[in-house]
């Protein structure tokens, strides 16, 4: 099981410049993804959980790993499959003949970086064994809780071309990632750079890490000290809010948007070196934390509406704060 070891902090670095190094680090890996890898270094440092959708070769498992290494923390990636079972994530009791009692070997989600691989691929029952898991920071099993790590993250990946043999994500595990991503085809001067550093051996297997895990934790405590005004409090809560009436929407996104939605601003301010919140870093967050958190009637799924346009309209709607 994994424990959270105190570590101090590297000396003479700026929260912002730690962030910055982090960044440049996956970028080493993850070439022409800068927005990508800057939202998903913002997630991690938030404390909220990624959900990358997109198709398969585009680097989604590259990047959980690029950053799991770049920041020096434990990783387990769970293939996700129609057979696999609850126990195989959160671990089980083994009974032990020669002392005559059981003992618990813990699953894979016990680490600090989680890579959930094609998530939308495994049966209901097992999807919601992440539940608790990303909402609580614990899991209960055989009766009792066994608390993750602080630094507990998933990133988890799923195939939007593909739905034969896929059970879709209900709204309520939705709802427990932070972000929805997609990470999209790279301009051909990056592709080619991409086969270029893949000449001889992966970047991957060269990666270093530029921080620790002491570092890390200093960064999410600061995360929540990036200054965000009232107004800009109140213009994240009224784009959550808008979505509960937009035209087209049958269940709009809760309270829980809102917090994820200013506190991924105040990491997303960190990342980019800003010491405080702009009116720029809500409304770049706001479809990746909104918009998979909308349900859509019928008729304008069929119209071809997406929830991401919805989300795209209003942020031009609301009203910024001057």
């Amino acid at each position: 099981m994994t424990t959270s070891i105190a570590e101090p902090p590297i000396s003479g670095l700026t929260p912002q410049a730690l962030a910055a190094q982090i960044r440049a680090n996956i970028e080493r890996v993850m070439s022409g993804q800068t927005q990508t890898v800057s939202t998903v270094l913002a997630a991690y440092l938030a404390g909220g959980h990624v959900l990358l959708e997109d198709n398969p070769g585009t680097g989604k498992t590259t990047l959980a790993k690029a950053l799991a290494k770049s920041v020096s923390v434990e990783f387990h990636r769970v293939q996700f499959t129609p057979d696999l079972l609850p126990s195989d994530i959160l671990g089980v009791s083994v009974f032990n003949p020669r002392d005559q009692n059981f003992s618990f070997h813990a699953g894979p989600i016990f680490t600090q970086v989680l890579l959930a691989d094609e998530i939308n691929r495994a049966s209901p029952r097992t999807q919601s064994a992440l539940l608790e898991a990303m909402a609580e920071g614990q899991v209960s099993i055989e009766g009792k809780t066994h608390a993750l790590d602080d630094l507990f993250f998933v990133i988890a990946t799923q195939n939007p071309v593909e739905f034969r043999g896929t059970y879709p994500l209900p709204e309520a595990q939705m709802d427990r990632f932070a972000v929805r991503l997609s990470l999209g085809y790279v301009s051909a001067e990056a592709e080619v750079a991409i086969v270029n550093a893949q000449e001889q051996a992966h970047p991957l297997d060269t990666l270093q890490a530029c921080v620790t895990a002491g570092d890390v934790r200093a960064l999410k405590q600061h995360v929540k000290n990036i200054r965000i005004s009232d107004e800009l409090k109140r213009y994240a809560v009224d784009l959550a809010r808008a979505t509960r009436g937009a035209p087209s929407v049958q269940l709009g996104a809760g309270p829980r948007a809102s917090l994820a939605l200013t506190r991924m601003a105040q990491a997303l301010a960190l990342v980019q070196g800003e010491d405080f919140v702009t009116p720029d870093h809500i409304r770049d967050m706001a479809v990746s934390v909104l918009a998979h958190r909308l349900s859509l009637d019928p008729s304008a799924k069929f119209s071809g509406l997406t929830a991401q346009q919805v989300v795209a309209e209003l942020v031009k709607s609301v009203a910024v704060p001057s």
